[in-house]
């Protein structure tokens, strides 16, 4: 009885870019079902592409992927530029971005005056990862070198006190603004919503920590998720908490699922929120944003609400960045139907 020959394998395609620098990084550990690699990065400052107006020119984002694994998250799709396309991936396999000091001290030069920078767009710069590795904080520790730049920072995390005596130092000469997301005050909520961020009680006491040391903070109530966190009550309940912890804006933007994130949030839906399910897929059938009548209605609420507790963004000097934070896109969203 004769065999058949083997074939020889497939040559695997060649990766080129971040796919090829993910690929040669280098394991650091792995817990909670969750690996950390290096990542040679070749830059840390990026300018911002989006189509949409946004309120900053340049973006950084200390690590690829975030550890919290929040459901709804958007940017789960960035993992696929490294050749990834489990979706869940993106919350399992954090890449640690390498020499960010000495890059971010080079490319500043790039920034002009009156070009804004956010940290922490696509992944939060203050995940796990941050209390052993803290990028983070050496660039921060670089920023403190510098003046005139204007940055915010985005996080749900209350690890983001630790830097408080550096955010000052920050602050001192450059114009800065965090921006705290608590989507729900529920912690069972959250806990089934972003199952490894801090609880929202948490995050609430460093706004007020924060807002004692004279930084500009807000709260991001973003992204609201329809019939889970969007009743007038609960976002009343939030903002009124969001004031009286010291923020001095808010701001709300709807669910946006890409379907990246479709992929993970709809099987979440199915086993947390059944009743819910088929309404979403009908809502984002062959659309990542919800109908604009749905922003209107939340963007007015809001409005109502920051009135009522007096948090009405005054355009002070200190941060113009602050003021112009995506408190706009709900109604940037509106123009794209």
């Amino acid at each position: 009885m004769s065999s058949l020959p083997l074939l020889p394998l497939p040559d695997k395609p060649r990766l080129v870019g971040i796919a090829r620098l993910a690929s040669e990084g280098e394991s650091l550990r792995e817990g909670h079902n969750v690996e950390y690699f290096t990542l040679p990065a070749k830059s840390l400052l990026n300018r911002c592409v989006s189509q949409r107006a946004m309120p900053f020119t340049w973006t950084i984002n200390p690590y690829r992927g975030c550890e919290f694994a929040c459901k709804y998250c958007y940017a789960r799709y960035t993992h696929e530029f490294m050749e990834m396309r489990d979706g869940m991936e993106f919350e399992q396999k954090i890449y640690v971005k390498q020499h960010t000091t000495g890059l971010l001290r080079h490319e500043l030069r790039r920034v002009k005056p009156g070009e804004s920078i956010a940290l922490g767009t696509a992944t939060d710069p203050y995940q796990p990862a941050e209390r052993r590795y803290e990028v983070t904080r050496g660039i921060l520790e670089e920023f403190a070198r510098h003046r005139g730049y204007e940055l915010g920072i985005v996080t749900k995390s209350n690890l983001i006190v630790r830097d408080l005596e550096l955010l000052k130092d920050v602050a001192k000469n450059n114009r800065l603004s965090v921006h705290m997301t608590v989507t729900t005050l529920d912690a069972e909520l959250a806990r089934i919503l972003e199952p490894r961020a801090p609880r929202p009680d948490l995050r609430i006491e460093a706004v007020r920590l924060l807002a004692q040391a004279g930084l500009r903070v807000g709260v991001s109530c973003s992204p609201v998720v329809p019939g889970i966190t969007d009743s007038a009550k609960d976002l009343e309940v939030l903002i009124r908490t969001a004031a009286e912890a010291g923020a001095t804006y808010v701001f709300a933007n709807p669910l946006f699922l890409k379907p990246c994130s479709a992929a993970v949030f709809l099987p979440f839906l199915e086993q947390h929120f059944p009743h819910l399910a088929e309404n979403y897929r009908q809502r984002y059938q062959d659309r990542a944003f919800l109908p604009a009548a749905y922003g209107k209605r939340l963007s007015q609420l809001v409005g109502r609400l920051r009135e009522k507790y007096k948090m009405t963004r005054a355009r002070d000097e200190r941060s113009s960045f602050a003021t112009k934070w995506p408190v706009q896109a709900v109604d940037e969203q509106l123009k794209l139907f």
